[in-house]
């Protein structure tokens, strides 16, 4: 797991740190921004442009080739976020990064269920009457 900040460095982070800004090169926000906590992200395995060929990927920083390699199995944003130990805000600029490039795919909780064979009627009823129970 990657740290970016001295966890021995005290309440005044004087340790060293790297900050958010020179990570994102400057940006504060996403080109996208329909990334929620649960989006899952896959690596594409063998991404090509809309003529057919190979996308060679640009200049990645470090972070970007944690995240494709952390993204090979399908992953949420949370879980990625917490593997870079980044801010989120931070982890989905990097993540809206790649997404644009093509080198990995987004698709919403639902969407990946429907994908293998479909969610569970019965289990989400159950699991939501026992948090109204709650």
């Amino acid at each position: 797991m990657t740290r970016y900040w001295d966890e021995d460095a005290g309440e005044d982070g004087a340790g060293t740190m790297v900050r958010p800004y020179t990570i994102t090169r400057g940006r504060t926000a996403p080109e996208r921004d329909d990334f929620s906590l649960i989006t899952v992200l896959t690596t594409t395995q063998d991404p090509r442009d809309e003529h057919g060929a190979p996308i060679l990927p640009g200049r990645l920083q470090p972070e970007h080739r944690l995240i494709l390699e952390r993204c090979r199995r399908p992953s949420a944003v949370a879980e990625v976020s917490s593997d870079l130990g980044l801010p989120v805000s931070v982890t989905k600029i990097l993540l809206a990064d790649l997404v644009g490039q093509g080198l990995l795919t987004a698709r919403a909780p639902l969407s990946v269920a429907r994908a293998a064979g479909g969610a569970d009627m019965g289990l989400l009823a159950a699991v939501r009457d026992g948090l109204r129970r709650l």
